[in-house]
């Protein structure tokens, strides 16, 4: 099979060190365990902090909003929303402006555990020892390659 013009200069297109997959999937894995010791405390899981993140930024969300704009199933945001409600992070309520919706709402608890957080940020950029300029230019890479990925 010929090699595609796109590939040229790759001596092995197929080498598991060449696979833009690998190094994504390594990458996540690693950054997402800097994490694990600074959210244990808490009380929290990585995904359970996205869920916070997007809650701190803006409450309340239905349900399907926050399914959407963390690109989760909503089967798989349902246990999470449950978990962080059995901590007393939030509640699940009817939304006010539509009866057969679920809106997601932090609790005082839940409101408080932002201070905690603000301190991950910072002690993850500097477990990770980049620049901040270099791991903002990765963000804007990687959000292109999401977008292209499902585009």
């Amino acid at each position: 099979m010929p090699k595609s013009d796109a590939l040229e200069g790759i001596e092995n297109p197929l080498a598991l060190d060449q696979q833009v997959c690998f190094a994504l999937a390594i990458a996540s894995r690693s950054v997402i365990a800097l994490y694990r010791p600074l959210l244990e405390p808490m009380g929290l899981t990585h995904p359970q902090y996205l869920v916070m993140l997007a809650l701190w930024e803006e409450e309340p969300l239905r349900v399907a909003d926050l399914a959407r704009l963390l690109e989760l199933d909503p089967g798989t945001l349902s246990p999470l929303l449950k978990r962080l409600e059995a901590a007393g992070y939030l509640r699940r309520e009817r939304d006010p402006r539509d009866e057969r919706a679920l809106a997601v709402v932090l609790t005082e608890k839940g409101r408080a555990l932002r201070d905690d957080a603000e301190a991950i940020p910072p002690a993850i950029v500097g477990r990770l020892g980049m620049p901040v300029d270099e791991l903002l230019e990765l963000h804007r890479r990687l959000t292109a390659v999401i977008a292209a990925a499902t585009a």
